[in-house]
C-alpha cells in the first residue's frame, strides 16, 4: 500500500495494455506499478511491495510470465499473482492455474468489470 492506496504490479510487454490498465486502475483509486518485461518486473516488485500482481504470460519469451512468477517466489512474494493471457479462457478450462502457482487467470482482452471485482475481493 502506498499513500493509503492498494498497489498492483502489472507486467506486460504491450504498452497499449499497460496504458489501458493504468487508466482503469487509477480511475478506481488503485496505484499501478508497471513493467514491460520479466527482468523489469522483478526490479519493480522489489521497489514497490505490491498488494497484487498481474503478469502477462507471453512477453519477450513464451513462458516469461511463469518464469517471473518463479523469481517472485524465490524473493518471498506473498501477494496474490494472476496470469493474463490471450489464451486465458482456454487455459482456465484445461488446467488449474494453481498448478503453475497463479491465483487465477484473466483473458485478454480484459473484462474490466470482472477484473475490478476480483481485485476488490482480493484486496479487502
Amino acid at each position: 500500500m502506498q499513500d493509503g492506496k492498494n498497489v498492483i504490479l502489472y507486467v506486460d510487454d504491450d504498452p497499449d495494455y499497460r496504458y489501458a490498465m493504468r487508466q482503469l486502475l487509477e480511475a478506481n483509486d488503485i496505484e499501478m506499478v508497471e513493467a514491460g518485461d520479466g527482468e523489469e518486473g522483478l526490479r519493480a516488485y522489489k521497489s514497490s511491495d505490491p498488494d497484487l500482481i498481474i503478469l502477462d504470460l507471453m512477453m519477450e519469451e513464451v513462458d516469461s510470465g511463469v518464469n517471473l512468477l518463479r523469481s517472485l517466489r524465490a524473493e518471498g512474494n506473498t501477494a496474490p499473482v494472476y496470469l493474463l493471457s490471450s489464451v486465458g479462457d482456454t487455459m482456465a478450462m484445461t488446467m488449474d492455474p494453481a498448478e503453475l502457482g497463479f491465483i487465477g487467470i484473466f483473458q485478454k482482452p480484459i473484462d474490466n468489470d470482472r477484473l475490478l471485482s476480483v481485485i476488490r475481493s482480493r484486496l479487502r
